[in-house]
């Protein structure tokens, strides 16, 4: 057994309340419903936390965290990152009970307090892994946050949730170097927008290619004035599995890591990547998941005195996402529960897509390390 009370975990039924409504088909004309009796939930609904909670429970895993009760952000915690005029523009949409923040961000009644909970549970973990009690928080939270920008909400996402965690540690408690890893399979383009030209964050995102936005998280998109170089991104074709995100990891985002030396990391944990997703083309098994947060434990431990929180952002396959989820909390927890899986880990890894790294994943790799090593010494030793 590991020593799990070392980990917390935060949550709250109020997440489940967000209610973005039903799937729609989106025209020139607008949003349409899809055209048959029976309604389609909205892909970003209450199951994926309500099911991955579940699922923490069945394992037995929940009651040997420290549970980490969220509180509502403030405004002033908000509007380090969001215009005054965007977040009353929700508050507003929250009160009339239905509308979209911004493109793909719907909000439904009562949204607003929840997404204030989910931004303060963020705030919240922070908190926990540098006064105590714990040193590794996950927060399963809704909505979640990597797109939406200063002044508009995007893809699911209403308030930047690891924007402003990222911003309250370091306003707060004078966190001078925070890494922000992003492995949900779409671009976090709300992120990237906060620290672009911001020296003291580390923003590396792994994301499939041209997926979402389609025009964000470029290859040269690698920051701008002070911050140029801080912003690191992977953009990595469709089809790679567990072998290409470890090169990419081993070869590429640990040395940058390694040499800014973060004093806190935090991760948007999108489990969108994983092989069985409808909203991506990658092929991830749970098992990826387990050792990508152990990597992180591992350089948390070695540079932020442990200090990690990972914060649930997409996923949408409501068999398997769960699942990706409970390897990233057995890892922070140190231990292995076997709960059996949807998919057979061992012939998981007997997959050519998930065991090899194909010619254009090679050939993207090596494109990201010829860039990135304009800026990090360490890629121009390798």
């Amino acid at each position: 057994m590991g020593d799990s009370p070392e980990v917390g975990f935060v949550y709250d039924d109020r997440y489940l309340q967000h209610n973005p409504g039903c799937e729609m088909f989106w025209t020139a004309q607008g949003p349409i419903p899809v055209p048959f009796v029976e309604p389609i939930l909205h892909p970003s609904n209450y199951r994926l936390a309500m099911r991955t909670k579940h699922l923490l429970d069945l394992a037995g895993l929940t009651p040997l965290m420290t549970r980490i009760e969220p509180r509502p952000a403030t405004i002033e915690e908000l509007t380090v990152f969001h215009t005054p005029e965007y977040v009353e523009r929700v508050r507003q949409l929250s009160a009339k009970g239905c509308g979209d923040a911004g493109e793909h961000a719907p909000v439904g009644p009562g949204s607003y307090e929840i997404a204030l909970l989910a931004a303060g549970g963020a705030i919240a973990a922070v908190d926990a892994v540098i006064r105590g009690p714990v040193r590794r928080v996950f927060v399963n939270c809704r909505p979640p946050g990597h797109h939406a920008l200063a002044d508009q909400g995007m893809g699911y996402c209403l308030f930047n949730n690891v924007v402003i965690a990222a911003r309250y540690a370091q306003h707060a408690h004078g966190v001078q170097r925070v890494l922000v890893l992003d492995w949900d399979v779409h671009h976090g383009n709300g992120t990237q927008e906060a620290f672009y030209a911001d020296p003291s964050v580390l923003f590396v995102s792994l994301h499939q290619d041209g997926l979402y936005p389609c025009d964000m998280g470029l290859l040269h998109h690698t920051g701008a004035g002070d911050g140029a170089g801080t912003t690191v991104n992977l953009p990595l074709p469709a089809g790679c599995g567990d072998a290409v995100y470890r090169a990419a990891f081993e070869r590429i985002v640990l040395p940058i890591a390694r040499e800014f030396r973060p004093q806190l990391v935090l991760v948007s944990a999108g489990q969108d990547a994983s092989t069985m997703d409808p909203e991506g083309r990658m092929c991830l098994s749970s098992d990826a998941y387990r050792w990508m947060t152990s990597a992180l434990m591992a350089l948390a431990a070695e540079y932020s005195e442990g200090r990690l929180v990972i914060l649930q952002e997409g996923g949408y396959s409501e068999l398997y996402a769960p699942y990706c989820t409970l390897g990233i909390v057995e890892s922070l927890a140190g231990i292995r529960t076997n709960l059996p899986e949807p998919l057979n880990p061992v012939l998981l890894q007997k997959r050519p897509d998930i065991a090899t790294i194909g010619p254009s994943a090679a050939a993207a790799l090596k494109k990201i390390e010829t860039v990135q090593a304009a800026h990090w010494l360490g890629l121009r030793r390798q």
